[in-house]
């Protein structure tokens, strides 16, 4: 025999339901309304392009507008002066939402339709200036309606620098600054709509810096000993190691300096090296043998060697007890839907994206959910990821077939195209923070979930060890 709620309880129910998506409707009808002053400190930050540890300005622009809107203000947390943490409230439970702001070097920095000359020191190619503001957006959002409806519990802000190989993340879980965090909130721009469970590879990068002698090349090139022989030397024996490593994993390099004239020894050559895989276990394993032909190298050409770690990060541990509610509430927000004037600059960015690039209307459709993803890229986010439930989506900021750290990221980035889609994002992670502080049982499942999937016997280790924050790294 079937049981029955009595109508009593149904109706609460009902009205209970219809109050709370009530307060969801007038944080996106609020967030729409301040859509303009978003997208000019997007824009500021776009045009400021700093790079990574080097986010001065952009760091205190976000700053300021979250102090303005009544939060308390830390300042160069875990000895980074570009970092900080912005908290309003008091008590359990504490949501994060995490925020970026660092442009990538030697990129075109232009809201143009064509690629033009990369003249500029940086550019905004990963969207970090949409990453920020809308996460800013977002937890003054959130704020607000929890003032206006008295709730409690703990909503911050993290500012978070470097993410672009320089682990600023890292450095502060390191120190701590999560520690009492209940769950984390991200995003990242794209060119999808997408709450699925994330994936990221784990990562080491290192500058190795090899020693010789100079001389003239064509006088007296038997006294010298050329440092970058050093550094061919260890690319090519990185390059046989390709052979020997898991199928998946991924090494890359770049020469930062070669010597300065052909008719000179170089007396000092300096390569930056990745080391990336989904298992961080298998990323240490292959970063020492890299340290060992480095080693090797310098033995061979009469050399010396030396190297600093500048970045490392774990792969991401997703949260599926949160990311499901992210998900529910990106369709809920919906996709990005072009104007007229949109469309024109979409389709020419489409044409240069070669045969196979989506329609530019799925833009406005939201990616069905998955509790799997393949890896590609890596992310600071995973150390956070191993010491607290963190949950992330991205939006359709760039037209859709973009690549990240790409031109055609710069320029989609730089003008309505992507201030859409930093609205689409901002909404998702407010009402999924409002969700996660009206519910103490998923906070429960959420850290039931981390501490199965991370192990019992678990124990952070930060994969750069205990090196001091590589401020310098883009130097």
């Amino acid at each position: 025999m079937k049981k029955f709620l009595p109508l009593g309880v149904l109706f609460l129910l009902c009205t209970m339901g219809v109050h709370a998506q009530k307060k969801k409707n007038d944080v996106i009808k609020d967030l729409d309304s301040k859509s303009e002053k978003y997208s000019e400190i997007a824009h500021e930050i776009w045009d400021l392009a700093e790079m990574g540890y080097l986010e001065e300005q952009s760091s205190a622009l976000l700053q300021e507008t979250l102090s303005d809107a009544g939060f308390s203000i830390d300042k160069g947390i875990a000895g980074i002066p570009t970092a900080f943490k912005a908290e309003y409230g008091s008590g359990y439970p504490v949501i994060a939402i995490l925020g970026e702001y660092d442009a990538l070097p030697g990129l075109s920095q232009e809201a143009v339709p064509e690629k033009k000359s990369a003249g500029g020191a940086a550019g905004h190619a990963c969207g970090h200036h949409l990453f920020g503001t809308a996460s800013t957006a977002a937890a003054i959002s959130v704020k607000n309606w929890m003032e206006t409806n008295n709730i409690k519990g703990t909503i911050r802000f993290y500012g978070c620098p470097a993410e672009e190989g320089g682990s600023g993340k890292v450095y502060m879980v390191r120190e701590g600054v999560f520690d009492d965090v209940d769950v984390a909130l991200h995003w990242h721009p794209g060119s999808a709509n997408a709450a699925s469970a994330g994936a990221a590879l784990a990562n080491k990068s290192a500058k190795f810096r090899f020693y010789g002698v100079s001389a003239h090349a064509a006088g007296a090139p038997e006294k010298g000993r050329s440092a970058l022989d050093g550094v061919e030397a260890m690319n090519v024996m990185v390059n046989m190691m390709r052979e020997h490593v898991p199928e998946d994993a991924r090494i890359h390099y770049v020469i930062t300096n070669g010597g300065k004239a052909p008719n000179v020894v170089p007396d000092f050559a300096e390569v930056y090296y990745y080391a990336r895989h989904n298992t961080r276990d298998v990323v240490v394993d292959m970063f020492d043998r890299m340290v060992k032909a480095a080693e090797g190298a310098a033995m061979g050409t009469g050399t010396t060697m030396e190297y600093e770690m500048i970045g490392g990060t774990h792969e991401l541990l997703p949260n599926l007890t949160v990311q499901k509610i992210m998900y529910d509430n990106l369709v809920k927000v919906g996709g990005v839907t072009y104007n007229d004037e949109e469309k024109a600059f979409a389709e020419k960015i489409s044409e240069t994206l070669g045969k196979g690039a989506p329609d530019i209307a799925t833009a406005e459709t939201i990616q069905p959910y998955k509790e799997t993803a393949q890896a590609y890229g890596s992310t600071d986010v995973g150390d956070v990821s191993y010491t607290v439930p963190t949950a992330g989506l991205g939006t359709a900021t760039w037209v859709p077939g973009t690549p990240a750290h790409s031109w055609q990221a710069v320029a989609a980035g730089g003008m309505t195209i992507g201030s859409k889609g930093m609205m689409v994002a901002a909404k998702t992670l407010a009402l999924t923070a409002m969700d996660i502080f009206e519910s103490p049982k998923t906070v429960e499942a959420a850290k039931k979930e981390l501490e199965e999937r991370r192990g019992k016997d678990f124990k952070y280790v930060p994969m750069l060890g205990n090196r001091p924050p590589a401020l310098d790294y883009r130097n």
